[in-house]
C-alpha cells in the first residue's frame, strides 16, 4: 500500500502504474482522474455530493495488452475493495449460474478483509502481549498467590538480603521468558495449546430452494455465531502459536459491527468492480457460436447494479451508487454498440487499448517492477544460482513473441510467458542437481537463437498457445 495513496493526484497515479505497465497512457490518463475523482467527491461541501456519480470506464483491447492489470494496480494503489468478474459466467435471473448481484457480495467480502487487516494493525501491540501471556503459562505456569504485576521486574541487587520467595522466582523467570519469546529465541519449542474451532453451520436449502444467497448466508452465520465454538489441543512450535493464537485474540478485541459498517462505507465510497468478458454478453458475440444463454437478459440484469442500487449482503445492505464500474473486452466479435443502449450509457468513457509493439515486447522485459525477467531471477536466486540478461537477448525476445504474435493468435504480453518458459524451462529442470549453487547463468542473443528459432519457424505453434 502508498502512504497517502488516497491523496495522490492524477499525474502520481500514472507514475505509479508506469512502474508495472508499459505504453497504454490514455487508458492510464482515463483511470487516474477517474480515481482521483472520489476523493474528489468526498471532499465536496454541499448537498450535491451525493448527485456526484462515478464516470465509468469501457476498455476496448486484445487479450494480454494491460487491461486486467490496469484495473488491478489501481485498486492497490487506491487501497480499495476491488474485485474482478467475467462477464460471460453470469446467466439471467431464473437460470443456472451466478447471479449479478453475487459481484458486489464479492466486493464486500474483500472490503471487510480490507477492514479487518487494518483493525488487527491497531491492536497489534495488546493482541500480542496477550498472546505472550498464554505462550508464557505454557511454557512456566505462575505460581498461584502471584501478586507481581505483569511486566514488573523483580530487584536483583545484591544488597537485597532476604532470600526471594518461589513466587518472586517464577515471575523474574517468567520474565527472562518473555524477552526470549519476544526476540525469537525460543521458536522451534514445541507447547501444548488450545485453538478455537468455528462450529459448522450447514444448514442446507430450506423452503424448497426460495432463500436467494444473501438469506442463506446470514442464516448460516446466524446459526453459527449460536453455537459454542469447540477447543482442540494442538502441539505447535511457538513460532506457529505466536500466528493461532494472535489471529484468535486479535479478533477478540477487533468489534465486528464497527467492522462491518465500516466496510460496507468503504466498498460504497472507493469500491471497483472490473468486469472482464462484457464483449461476451453483447448480441454480436452470439455470432461465435455456442449457446446463448439470453445475453440481453444478463445486460438488464446488471444495469441496476451499474446504475445504482441496494444489494443485501450477509454484512449489510449496501449501495451501488457510486461503484467504480470498469468493463472491458476484446470486442472480436461484436462492438460496443451491440451493447443494450441503457448499458453503454452507463460506461460513458471509452478508452481503446493498444496492440502491443515490439519495442513495447522490450519495455515489458526490462522496464515494470515485476518483469518476468526479473521474477525468474529471483526464482535461480532461491537455489543460489545467479540469471542475468544481456539487452541483445532482451531484444531478440521481444522481437520472436511479437513474430509469434503476428504469425498465430495475437495473445498481447501473455505470449512472453511462453518465451521465456521455453527458454529456460531445461535450465530450471537442471537446477540443483546438474547446475549447483553460486552458478552463474548469462541468457545471450545466441542462446536464444538456439533456443526459440524452431517455435518461430514451426508454422503449427498449437503448443505454444496459451
Amino acid at each position: 500500500m502508498i502512504e497517502n495513496s488516497n491523496y495522490l493526484t492524477p499525474r502520481q497515479i500514472v507514475a505509479e502504474l508506469d512502474k508495472y505497465i508499459i505504453g497504454q497512457n490514455d487508458a492510464k490518463r482515463n483511470v487516474a482522474i477517474a480515481l482521483r475523482n472520489r476523493w474528489r467527491r468526498m471532499n465536496v461541501r454541499s448537498e450535491i455530493q451525493g448527485d456526484i456519480v462515478p464516470n465509468n470506464i469501457l476498455m476496448i483491447g486484445a487479450t494480454g495488452v494491460g487491461k486486467t492489470e490496469i484495473a488491478r494496480r489501481l485498486a492497490k494503489i487506491a487501497d480499495a475493495p476491488f474485485t474482478k468478474v467475467e462477464a460471460s459466467k453470469f446467466t439471467e435471473v431464473g437460470y443456472v449460474g451466478r447471479d449479478v448481484e453475487s459481484m458486489v457480495r464479492d466486493l464486500v467480502e474483500q472490503s471487510v478483509k480490507l477492514v479487518q487487516k487494518a483493525k488487527k494493525a491497531e491492536v497489534k501491540d495488546k493482541a500480542m502481549e496477550i498472546v505472550e501471556e498464554i505462550i508464557l503459562d505454557a511454557l512456566i505456569p505462575p505460581i498461584k498467590g502471584t501478586s507481581t504485576p505483569k511486566g514488573q521486574w523483580i530487584s536483583t541487587s545484591s544488597e537485597a538480603e532476604e532470600p526471594q520467595s518461589d513466587a518472586e522466582l517464577n515471575e523474574r523467570t517468567r520474565e527472562r521468558f518473555r524477552e526470549k519469546i519476544k526476540s525469537g529465541e525460543l521458536d522451534d519449542r514445541k507447547i501444548e495449546i488450545d485453538v478455537k474451532q468455528a462450529a459448522n453451520a450447514n444448514v442446507g436449502m430450506i423452503g424448497g430452494g426460495m432463500m436467494d444467497e444473501a438469506s442463506m448466508i446470514n442464516l448460516q452465520e446466524m446459526i453459527g455465531g449460536m453455537m459454542p465454538k469447540k477447543s482442540k489441543k494442538r502441539k505447535v512450535t511457538i513460532e506457529e502459536a505466536k500466528k493461532l493464537l494472535f489471529d484468535e485474540e486479535a479478533a477478540k478485541l477487533i468489534d465486528m459491527d464497527e467492522v462491518k459498517e465500516e466496510a460496507i462505507r468503504k466498498a460504497e465510497n472507493t469500491g471497483i468492480i472490473f468486469i472482464d468478458e462484457i464483449d461476451k454478453i453483447a448480441k454480436g458475440a452470439a455470432s461465435k457460436g455456442g449457446p446463448d444463454v439470453s445475453r440481453e437478459g444478463v445486460q438488464r440484469d446488471l444495469l441496476p447494479i451499474v446504475e445504482g442500487s441496494s444489494v443485501s449482503t450477509k454484512y449489510g445492505i449496501i449501495n451501488t451508487d457510486h461503484i467504480l464500474f470498469i468493463a472491458a473486452g476484446a470486442f472480436h466479435f461484436s462492438k460496443p454498440s451491440d451493447l443494450i443502449p441503457e448499458l453503454q450509457g452507463r460506461f460513458p468513457i471509452r478508452v481503446e487499448l493498444q496492440d502491443l509493439t515490439e519495442g513495447d515486447f522490450y519495455q515489458i522485459l526490462k522496464e515494470p517492477k515485476n518483469a518476468l525477467t526479473k521474477q525468474y531471477e529471483a526464482l535461480f536466486g532461491a537455489e543460489e544460482v545467479s540469471l542475468s540478461f544481456s539487452d541483445d537477448s532482451l531484444h531478440e525476445m521481444a522481437r520472436m513473441a511479437f513474430e509469434i504474435n503476428s504469425e498465430v493468435e495475437n495473445i498481447g504480453a501473455r505470449r512472453l510467458h511462453t518465451v521465456m518458459s521455453t527458454l529456460l524451462n531445461e535450465l530450471l529442470f537442471d537446477v540443483p542437481d546438474v547446475i549447483g549453487p553460486n552458478a552463474k547463468i548469462a541468457v545471450t542473443k545466441e542462446m536464444v537463437i538456439e533456443k526459440l528459432s524452431g517455435t518461430v519457424q514451426n508454422k503449427d505453434l498449437s503448443q505454444y498457445i496459451l
